[in-house]
């Protein structure tokens, strides 16, 4: 393939931002300022094209360097990894965090989502507006996953380094303050603010946040770190797999497919290299999970990689963060560092002769990602658009090669199955879904934030632990994706086959309470606004479903009755073609709660 570049040259900020990734350019075909020859063939061939992984790590250098990326910024990139800048500009212009058009080097991005428009976000909004000049670009942004602490901001100012600062529960002052002065603003709270429930000794997934220093490797191991994976050099892979298998773990995104069952199927195929990753991408309205884990406790989570990566012959692992997460970012990066230098990553894992290391790849800013194939190809540097199964990940995931992904909470949950033993952590739970449950609890409650309870608790019971306020009038299982239940449905067993039972679903966790003073038609166009700008366009039902839904919605959002009765007949069949014919779960789930909403709530009767 020829590659054409324009004409555009990039900054010194611009190029410096490039090579401080990528290492002084080579040749004059990659944009080094010497006089070679000829310039009409590219050195590298096949080793230079198999950088394009490093694309997406590329944009957010210069993302963060200038706040914005130019045609020349984008041109010397491609040049450095052999990418045709068409393709490139294909992926700048796929994710909500990166500009390709010149803006304030200090973005203020103001969640607009479901918790937050509850708490007053678009009132925020044009507060914040008000106030700020042309200096800071205000961006009305989807969940933040700081819906326990709702309204929340985000400022982000470029340069070397990037400076960001979290204003939650924010006001116009605070929020102001970060985006003017981000080295200023106050300290986000400890991760253990978000446990309601911190320092219970019944806790098990959650039983060292706000107890274990997370930024010492020594209090880690001194409250239980690397017992697991100890236990796990004992056992060897397959008695890794074995126990994981025997405990009855599912995945915790919502899919619940048997872990143990997955991590076999990778460990099995004979095509290597294998690879781990953990999806840490949570971009669902209401969770916010993973966040606090990854904040609180962020060795657990290298240490249940690393088991990951040993039970299935994997030797590396990719941990692909949300781009809206620049706390748990740095702790994981110190926890990262903290583990190579102690010999718990690198070359010879805990002296048993086996070779694991985890490189960090960030998001940007695209729900879509969360779905794993997606997640893959954003990774290797192409838009995040989901690919068609088969074949699967276990089979051809990442690069081609056999994957494992998890999400964190999936990950780890393995480290209290091989501390207590399989059949201990079975008998937590019901016998269809087995251990702890972490969920995030948000909107018109008393005391929003994770709790943990066994399978079985009911909703009812969850929502008494986080003090629900008068006036309930419904509640959104599973985030956007999910369904809303009933006040009087808080009996239902918060499992995945109860929920399943029950017309509604668990998803990853997301439990919203909302009382009377929130306008329900505004809250479902809301839903619809989220997933048309979240889809990624790739397949018909969903490219035009999602239009078509939030169109139908906008009509009648102040309807009731008859007056709304043939747009609720078009949600129903475009609801149902989405469900039947999407490509993945965003269009497959698009359509749920707005019907949950019509049918278990009369929304619009």
């Amino acid at each position: 393939m020829d590659l054409h570049f324009g004409d555009s040259k990039p900054t010194d900020d611009e190029r410096a931002a490039v090579d401080a990734l990528l290492g002084p350019p080579e040749s004059s075909w990659e944009g080094a300022d010497r006089s070679d020859a000829d310039l009409r063939w590219a050195r590298g061939g096949r080793e230079a094209r198999d950088r394009r992984d490093l694309l997406l790590p590329g944009l957010h250098a210069i993302n963060d360097r200038i706040g914005w990326i130019s045609d020349g910024a984008l041109d010397y990139l491609c040049r450095r990894l052999t990418v045709p800048p068409a393709e490139a500009y294909g992926v700048a212009t796929f994710y909500a965090m990166f500009s390709v058009k010149p803006r304030p080097a200090t973005v203020l991005h103001v969640c607009t989502d479901l918790a937050c428009a509850a708490a007053g976000a678009q009132e925020l909004c044009a507060g914040i507006e008000g106030r700020l000049g042309p200096g800071v670009h205000v961006e009305r942004s989807p969940c933040l996953g700081l819906c326990e602490r709702a309204p929340a901001a985000l400022a982000v100012r470029a340069g070397d380094p990037v400076r960001t600062a979290v204003s939650a529960p924010a006001t116009v002052d605070a929020a102001v303050l970060a985006a003017t002065a981000p080295d200023s603003a106050p300290q986000e709270p400890p991760a253990a603010l978000a446990v309601p429930q911190a320092g219970s000794p019944d806790l098990v997934l959650l039983r060292r946040i706000g107890v274990v220093d997370p930024t010492s490797l020594d209090d880690y191991r001194a409250h239980g770190g690397y017992t697991a994976l100890r236990r796990a050099f004992e056992l060897g892979p397959a008695g890794v797999i074995r126990e994981v298998t025997d405990s009855g773990l599912v995945g915790r995104g919502g899919a619940a497919f048997p872990t143990g069952r997955k991590w076999q199927a990778t460990a099995s195929q004979p095509d290597h290299p294998h690879y781990v990753v953990c999806n840490a991408d949570e971009s669902e309205p209401g969770t916010f999970k993973d966040r606090v884990l990854m904040e609180g406790d962020p060795f657990a989570l290298v240490e249940a990689m690393t088991i990951a990566g040993y039970a299935t012959g994997a030797h590396r692992g990719y941990l692909y963060l949300r781009g809206e997460y620049p706390r748990a970012l740095r702790r994981l990066e110190h926890a990262l560092a903290q583990a190579r230098a102690r010999g718990l990553l690198g070359e010879d894992v805990l002296g048993q002769g086996y070779a694991f290391d985890i490189e960090i790849r960030r998001g940007a800013g695209a729900y879509i990602c969360g779905e794993e194939t997606a997640l893959f190809n954003s990774i290797e540097g192409y838009r995040g658009e989901p690919r068609s199964k088969p074949p699967f990940p276990v089979e051809k995931g990442l690069f081609g090669k056999p994957t494992v992904e998890n999400n964190v909470e999936t990950l780890v949950n393995v480290l209290p199955i091989l501390t207590m033993g399989a059949p201990a952590y079975a008998a937590i739970g019901t016998r269809a879904s087995t251990g702890p449950k972490l969920f995030c609890v948000s909107g018109s409650v008393a005391r929003p934030g994770i709790y943990e309870l066994p399978f079985g608790a009911t909703l009812g019971e969850l929502l008494e632990l986080a003090g629900v306020r008068d006036g309930l009038r419904a509640v959104l299982l599973g985030g956007a994706a999910g369904g809303f239940v009933r006040p009087d449905e808080t009996d239902i067993p918060l499992t995945f086959e109860g929920t399943r039972e029950a017309g509604t679903t668990l998803g990853s966790g997301v439990v919203m309470a909302f009382d009377d003073t929130v306008p329900l038609p505004r809250l479902l166009l809301r839903i619809a606004e989220f997933f048309r700008d979240e889809s990624c366009g790739q397949c018909v039902p969903c490219r035009v479903g999602t239009v078509r839904q939030e169109e139908a919605l906008h009509r009648i959002v102040e309807r009731t009755g008859a007056a709304a009765a043939g747009d609720i007949a078009l949600l129903r069949e475009v609801g149902r073609a989405m469900r039947d014919a999407s490509i993945c779960g965003l269009g497959q789930t698009a359509w749920n709660a707005v019907e949950s909403a019509i049918d278990r709530l009369g929304a619009y009767e």
